[in-house]
């Protein structure tokens, strides 16, 4: 049973604001504790707590927005994640599970038990000895300056196996093969497939993408320039020095998504995401 929950939402979208205030008073009408993020607290009007998404150890979470909003919470919520509801306030929104005029049946549904979990891989990203924030979709190093060449060389479980000369490299999940990679000329990862790829952005050389196994770990040595950017899901940023070995695995957490049967208008199956939302938009 669920007992607790915690509010997200993008910040700049009034009909947001106006869901997370009439979110909050109907789950609160449902006996549930209702925390909401504090960086609503002067956007929203609410009489429940507000309190940093880093500290939300609720039962589950809704998180109101597009991908950016899901990404930045699940960067950010402590571990393990609890499970996340999506409701779609983004231009995209494939991550995205209901529509906002479904939210209050998809809450009564979820307190019946009538949902299912989908869990999603994520990767665990070091820099020298510094541990970063597990990856749900994607983790991007690229020099500091745009249209810099990075020069890198690629390691698969300790071994040489290529070098790279491009403007960045991507390392992706199933989840983010739909995202950045994409657009880069990558492949989709089909949800079954246990794995991830890897993408050079703009390159120099032959290079196309390449898929590894889940258990692969993959470092990056950078010859030049003398600085680097590591960017998780495209909200946490890291810049160091190029000195420092850059390591991509599979990582021991996971993100949980409330996903439904087909009673609402978005279906949830991965492949209707990618006709309705994505590739084959219209067809």
């Amino acid at each position: 049973m669920f007992k607790s929950v915690g509010l997200v939402a993008r910040f700049d979208k009034k009909s947001a604001l106006k869901l997370t205030e009439e979110l909050s008073e109907y789950l609160k009408g449902k006996g549930l504790k209702v925390y909401v993020e504090d960086s609503l607290a002067d956007k929203v009007s609410s009489e429940e707590e507000f309190i940093p998404l880093a500290k939300m150890t609720t039962d589950f979470v809704i998180a109101i927005g597009g991908d950016g909003t899901i990404l930045r919470t699940c960067i950010t919520v402590p571990k393990p994640e609890p499970p996340i509801l999506t409701i779609n306030m983004g231009v995209r929104g494939f991550l995205t599970e209901v529509e906002p005029k479904d939210a209050c049946k998809a809450v009564d549904r979820i307190l019946k038990g009538d949902y299912k979990i989908e869990e999603c891989a994520k990767l665990s990203v070091t820099v020298g000895k510094e541990k970063l924030p597990d990856a749900l979709n994607d983790v991007v190093v690229s020099a500091c300056e745009p249209s810099k060449i990075l020069y890198t060389q690629v390691f698969k479980n300790g071994k040489p196996i290529l070098k790279s000369q491009a403007d960045g490299l991507i390392v992706a999940t199933q989840t983010g093969s739909t995202g950045y990679s994409l657009s880069a000329g990558g492949p989709v990862l089909d949800q079954e497939v246990d794995g991830f790829v890897l993408t050079p952005i703009c390159s120099l050389t032959v290079f196309r993408s390449l898929v590894f196994p889940a258990d692969s770990t993959l470092s990056f040595k950078v010859e030049r320039p003398k600085e680097m950017l590591v960017l998780i899901d495209g909200n946490y940023r890291r810049l160091t020095n190029a000195d420092k070995t850059i390591k991509v695995t599979k990582s021991t957490n996971t993100t949980s998504f409330i996903r439904f049967e087909t009673d609402f208008d978005l279906e949830t199956d991965f492949y209707d995401r990618l006709r309705n939302r994505l590739l084959f938009k219209g067809t």
